[in-house]
């Protein structure tokens, strides 16, 4: 079965960064697209972003674009992304998910890991 695990979220204040890593295993990572998906309190899922099987081929929600980088290591099957400039309305779960069709959407995602932007 698909196995997906963040790690690195925790508590930051506005202005700060944060690198969230998913570690994935039992299937094959390189064949597959990647995102971030995050679920804020009382909200539903927004995607966040995607990454392309080679890396190639990046793409951004609006409100994240200039101060997120999404990346991956194939060699070591793991996404990453890289949260800089960060808000109190990033605020949220973030989940890696494995891409299913468009960037946007997916068949599994991990358990998430909190990010909380707060002074």
């Amino acid at each position: 079965e698909v196995h997906l695990v963040e790690s690195g979220g925790g508590l930051v204040q506005p202005g700060g960064s944060l690198r969230l890593s998913c570690a994935a295993s039992e299937f094959t990572f390189s064949s597959y697209a990647m995102s971030w998906v995050r679920q804020a309190p009382g909200k539903g899922v927004e995607w966040v972003s995607g990454i392309t099987q080679g890396g190639g081929i990046t793409r951004y929600i609006d409100s994240v674009k200039g101060r997120f980088t999404i990346s991956r290591d194939n060699a070591n099957n793991t996404l990453y992304l890289q949260m800089n400039s960060l808000k109190p309305e990033d605020t949220a779960v973030y989940y890696c998910a494995r891409v299913r069709g468009t960037l946007a959407t997916y068949d599994y995602r991990g358990q998430g890991t909190q990010v909380t932007v707060s002074s």
